[in-house]
């Protein structure tokens, strides 16, 4: 419920304040209460941002190109705001809170209310344009946005719980993501009263950003235009008692005329101008970067093609280089992936503020710097894990290089007229899902490219930074220019699967290249592994559809003059996953099933093996009415009456809801459990314990032990010699090379990955290069890139004449791994055949859409070349492939303007296992 506040209170609360006015006439204000901490008090009042900001609170100077002239302020623009505390009496540091471009003050409420319940004032305000405030949108105007920001401190100097440094100086400090994270960092720049800053996904220079290497960043652009003309319609219904909002240009939505006038201007001529610089410049943090002198957390995402990890690396030494604290913090997620760590970020931004605000010296502020990097699946819940990597020192972004020869002659290609067809890498606020869709997304045509490629890399290399690599261009354009885009893929041991990490990529304008000129090509930040076995591929591609590109043909040739210089940041260590307790201890788990494989028994005689048939002696598997009852039951079965054959080559896929009887299968195959009824023959021999036909069976089930403190190679050689058979038959270094596990395997396997140890173990289970190979659940643990690497491993193996089984719970990896499928359900086969029998064939995209499309636009969707048909669902549409590829689709639904939020394969494997199955597992 909300309380008209008194008089006498609101009197109090306005004496301080003389720069600002209540428009209202009066706030409105209501209690919050939680099982986590005391009732959180919030004042909600639209504030009148009128009149000149307090002395001292702006540097003297000259009003900065580029920003609103003094005098033309609009009068009576009222700002939306809210005031949080919680507790007692007691004065208490204040924290601002600032929202994301397009958002308003509701958008942080619920960290607002933490921040309280830990002892802050926290006050939230909607930006100008946006939510119930007035005014129009100056992208951090310094006249506008950052003046209001300086109003709010002298308004929270005012109130009584707020702790003072000195006379109308709070201790305050300023937080937000995005285009609040900007205005953190400018309000630290023209408020000397500021004590502390933690932007997180935001910009140093916003021209940088959306003219990076003088290139237009088209898309991303018109999404920013685009949210302001409609962003502050809430205004007009929302602002009550409110000023009225100044007057926005015609077809300009909220946008200061100059920044309108400066878009239109800049997408007609497809590339900036001086004066667009010039003017995004000054309203940037980097105008003021010299006046940044106070502990600052940056907190940037790693799948962000808006603000990529070098702003965050430009503000960062802009920042250290004044004396000030600085921590860096390389996020999962961004702009184009969500930020996926948003709890642990905003741990670490309040244990920030407690330090340098509460002046707490035992806050654990965190490392200086650190990066979030891949660490398996969670098996309760199927998201990935991450784990933390950190440094003393922030390394920069070309710490540590190692450089790479590329082989690649000089190569001439096509800038097509008019830009079209643009290559794919990624799209504003999707590169996180378009990566999600696995290896060979990202779309460049023939002819419209140059390629570079390292040989095969001898052991893993973790990039960490920004790849260069040094081009000589020459162009036929009348200007002598080219606009190129340089990308760094991460390709496979068969040369086509390949991985763009982040979906990133580098424009690069190049000026006079008519006779030929050399040019530094700096290659997206990012943070990725890539494996022993696989190589760098340098593409530099004429077009990209995220950007302009010039509409007359030319023909551009490139040559690399020099190695790709990649750095890998040595002094960033991963932190150690905890191991489970069984590593800690020998490995019986391995020796035992080598000895059940092998024969090697306690007590009691092997049961004589049937003799072979000679008819099945070269099929790896026949299964026949295989039945295995529960332990003193007679009627519950956990497999019941199994048949089914695999045939040399296939890759298998053991698939059944929990419970379904596929590990207790599995069991039955390798000896370690018998069945009640039924055969199973490997190779013409009946499956005993014990039976010699075993040594030619290699499985992994349920993980496997092995000695934390020696190394790899060391625990396989262990094992190996555990069976007793000859050194020379482990065919060690064959299984070596499939498992692709490089220099790892001379380290100690406590430092191993998740998805190193698991490797390990499938190598482990390849030793001997046996001819069936059994996998249960070997993707359990791994992440995306591990899962495509574990895809491979398993694929290589087949591909030599030899069969696998793998059941495993992840149906679009065995709808891309196996050649055929078993699907199991209480104990009992219900289907059986080559995978595109099951599901049916076909290639269906799932397309998710922002609005639902008409008639005419499935219509359009419908005749591009290369679609089979299109459904319209609840979901979006449903596109039938027949020829054309999902990055070229997606690259035709944004030509036609389709309201694309995401693109995916229809799950054609789990409609049919449901269906299979009756229904969710």
């Amino acid at each position: 419920m909300k309380l008209r506040l008194p008089r006498r209170r609101r009197d109090r609360l306005l004496a301080g304040a003389a720069a600002l006015a209540v428009v209202a006439g009066a706030g409105t204000w209501s209690a919050a209460s939680g099982d986590d901490g005391p009732a959180v008090h919030r004042e909600d009042q639209v504030l009148n941002m009128a009149g000149p900001a307090a002395p001292g609170s702006t540097p003297p100077g000259p009003t900065p190109p580029g920003s609103t002239p003094p005098g033309q302020q609009t009068a009576d623009v009222g700002i939306d705001i809210s005031y949080f505390t919680a507790g007692g009496g007691g004065k208490r540091p204040a924290v601002l809170l600032g929202h994301g471009f397009g958002g308003s003050k509701d958008d942080v409420r619920e960290q607002a209310e933490r921040l309280a319940r830990d002892g802050y004032a926290v006050l939230t305000w909607s930006a100008r344009g946006f939510g119930r405030s007035g005014g129009l949108i100056g992208l951090n105007d310094p006249e506008y946005e950052v003046k209001d920001v300086s109003r709010l401190v002298d308004w929270l100097a005012a109130r009584p719980e707020v702790r003072l440094d000195a006379e109308g100086d709070p201790r305050v400090g300023v937080a937000g993501a995005s285009y609040g994270g900007a205005v953190s960092l400018l309000a630290a720049g023209y408020d000397r009263r500021v004590d502390a800053i933690a932007p997180q996904i935001t910009y140093w220079n916003l021209a940088d950003s959306l003219f990076p290497g003088g290139v237009f960043k088209k898309l991303w652009s018109g999404v920013f235009f685009t949210t302001g003309s409609t962003g502050g319609m809430q205004q007009q219904a929302g602002l009550q008692r409110g000023a009225p909002a100044a007057a926005a240009a015609p077809g300009c939505g909220r946008f200061q005329p100059e920044l309108c006038a400066m878009y239109e201007r800049v997408a007609v001529a497809g590339k900036p101008d001086p004066e667009a610089r010039a003017l995004l410049e000054q309203r940037s943090p980097s105008a003021v970067g010299a006046r940044i002198k106070v502990p600052s957390l940056i907190v940037q995402g790693q799948d962000d093609s808006l603000f990529p990890l070098d702003q965050a690396d430009a503000m960062a030494k802009a920042i250290a280089a004044n004396g000030a604290p600085v921590s860096v913090d390389w996020a999962a997620g961004g702009h184009d992936g969500g930020m996926r760590e948003a709890d642990r970020v905003e741990a670490r931004v309040r244990a920030w503020f407690d330090r340098y605000l509460k002046g707490d010296e035992g806050a654990d502020t965190g490392p200086v710097f650190r990066v979030s990097r891949s660490g398996g699946i969670d098996s309760t819940d199927g998201e990935v894990k991450l784990r933390g990597a950190s440094g003393g020192q922030y390394p920069g972004l070309a710490s540590g290089p190692r450089e790479f020869a590329l082989a690649g002659r000089e190569q001439s290609f096509a800038n097509p007229a008019g830009g079209a067809p643009p290559a794919l890498s990624s799209l504003p606020g999707i590169g996180g899902q378009l990566s999600a869709l696995g290896a060979g997304l990202s779309l460049d045509f023939p002819g419209q490219n140059a390629r570079f490629e390292s040989g095969p890399l001898e052991r893993e290399l973790r990039i960490t930074g920004t790849p260069t690599v040094t081009l000589n261009v020459r162009s036929t354009a009348a200007d002598g220019s080219a606009v190129l885009f340089g990308k760094v893929y991460d390709v496979g041991p068969d040369g086509r699967q390949q991985v763009l990490p982040s979906q990133l990529v580098a424009p690069v304008r190049v000026e006079n290249a008519q006779q030929g000129t050399s040019v530094e090509l700096r290659l997206p930040a990012i943070d990725h592994a890539v494996s022993a076995g696989h190589r760098l591929r340098l593409v530099v591609a004429a077009t990209d559809l995220g950007y302009a590109t010039p509409a007359a043909p030319a023909a551009y040739t490139v040559s690399a003059q020099s190695a790709l210089s990649v750095p890998e940041a040595p002094a960033v260590r991963t932190a150690a996953a905890g191991l489970p307790a069984w590593t800690w201890g020998l490995p019986l788990g391995a020796a035992l099933l080598a000895a059940a494989l092998l024969g090697i028994r306690r007590t009691g005689r092997t049961p004589a093996a049937p003799p072979p048939e000679a008819a099945p002696a070269d099929v790896p598997l026949e299964i026949t009415g295989l039945t295995k009852r529960y332990a003193r039951s007679q009627d519950r079965y956990a497999v019941r009456d199994l048949s089914f054959r695999v045939e040399k080559g296939q890759v298998l896929g053991l698939l059944g809801p929990n419970g379904a009887g596929k590990t207790t299968t599995l069991r039955m195959l390798m000896g370690l459990i018998s069945p009640d009824a039924g055969e199973i023959r490997v190779f013409g021999h009946a499956v005993r314990a014990g039976a010699p036909v075993l040594s030619r069976v290699g499985a992994f089930v349920e993980g496997a032990g092995f000695l934390p403190h020696l190394t790899g190679r060391a625990n396989l050689e262990l094992y190996w010699q555990a069976t007793g058979r000859p050194a020379e038959d482990s065919h060690m270094a064959e299984a070596l090379e499939i498992a692709g596990l490089g220099d790892a395997l001379e380290r100690a396997v406590r430092t191993y990955s998740q998805g190193m140890r698991q490797r390990l173990a499938i190598a482990q289970a390849m030793l001997g290069m046996p001819d069936l190979l059994i996998l249960d659940e070997p993707t359990n643990g791994l992440d995306p890139p591990q899962i495509r690497e574990m895809r491979d491993v398993m694929i290589r193996y087949a591909a030599g004449g030899r069969t696998v089984i793998v059941s495993s719970h992840l149906l679009s990896e065995v709808e891309q791994s196996c050649t055929h499928l078993v699907v199991m359900d209480r104990g009992r086969r219900v289907a059986a055949g080559e995978v595109a029998e099951i599901t049916g064939g076909g290639d269906t995209l799932l397309v998710t859409l922002a609005e639902p499309v008409d008639e005419a636009g499935i219509e359009k969707v419908a005749a591009l070349e290369g679609v089979g048909s299109v459904a319209a669902t609840d979901d979006g549409l449903l596109v039938r492939l027949e020829g054309a590829t999902a990055a070229g689709l997606i690259a035709e639904l944004v030509r036609l303007e389709v309201p694309v939020t995401g693109v995916g394969p229809h799950r054609r494997l789990e409609d049919a296992f449901l269906t299979l199955i009756g229904g969710p597992a």
